[in-house]
């Protein structure tokens, strides 16, 4: 994707409004594909027509589910989600191991998103009252939901991997420690090196942050565990796919956010 002007510009607005890197780049994606698909023409010139042309283009001819969204161009019957029971979800986790074990039981036995899981700081647990705190989840709100004990031993382990793995990082030129959102980091510059604040699952290695240019420490991607869970899943020789690894073109629920995003810069 090339740079532009305009581009910069969405980027500069979703930063003042402390959206996540990945939201930034879900919006900026489809908002260019949004051009590229009208011919690269400014996006002053485009108008509720051309939404509604390239809408009906995903689902007629990409396929791509509009499930979330009132679009009446091109209706797709509602299908129903893909459960899997409570022995066959004990099967998959039993087929996992290490951190993918520890990844799932969470998942299962607090009830987070795999984003809430993957987002997890070791602050983020308490052990006093059995309580793991939620940091922005759906709805960018925080809440408590229940650590089950039984998962204490593991995330001790964890835990006491995550520090050997920021003492070892420290030693690297220009590490700067874990990545957080920079009104919090203007807040707390002591903070991305503190043990509390690194994160539960943090990534193989350190990578260049890619809106700052500093080395830090980020989180696992999704696919870390998506995989292991397919592979799992194959393994407990259950035929189900549940969809949060089912492969398949999905159209984020944020699209209608990002078009209200885009007509902001109509005049731009």
């Amino acid at each position: 994707m090339k740079r532009s002007a305009f581009l910069d510009h969405v980027r500069e607005v979703i930063r003042t409004n402390h959206f996540s890197y990945s939201t930034e780049k879900t919006y900026v994606n489809w908002i260019y594909r949004f051009i590229v698909f009208h011919n690269r023409r400014h996006p002053k010139e485009l108008g509720g027509k051309e939404i509604a042309d390239f809408l009906t283009n995903l689902a007629v001819e990409k396929k791509v589910s509009l499930d979330n969204f009132e679009f009446k161009h091109a209706r797709i019957g509602k299908r129903l989600p893909i459960v899997l029971s409570r022995d066959e979800t004990h099967r998959v986790i039993s087929n996992l191991q290490g951190e993918f074990h520890l990844m799932a039981s969470i998942l299962y036995g607090s009830g987070l998103r795999l984003s809430e899981c993957l987002n997890l700081r070791i602050k983020d647990i308490d052990y006093g009252l059995n309580e793991m705190i939620v940091r922005g989840g759906k709805g960018d709100n925080d809440r408590r939901t229940i650590l089950p004990r039984s998962l204490i031993p593991q995330l001790n382990i964890q835990i006491e991997k995550v520090r050997i793995r920021l003492e070892e990082n420290m030693l690297l030129p220009g590490f700067k420690g874990a990545s957080m959102p920079e009104a919090l980091e203007r807040k707390y510059p002591n903070a991305p090196i503190e043990p509390v604040w690194q994160y539960l699952f943090p990534a193989r290695k350190p990578a260049l942050d890619p809106r700052t240019g500093n080395l830090k420490q980020h989180f696992r991607h999704e696919s870390y565990l998506q995989k292991a869970v397919k592979a799992a899943i194959r393994k407990s020789h259950i035929s189900k796919m549940p969809p949060v690894i089912r492969s398949g073109i999905l159209l984020p629920p944020i699209f209608l956010r990002m078009v209200m995003i885009f007509a902001l810069f109509r005049s731009y």
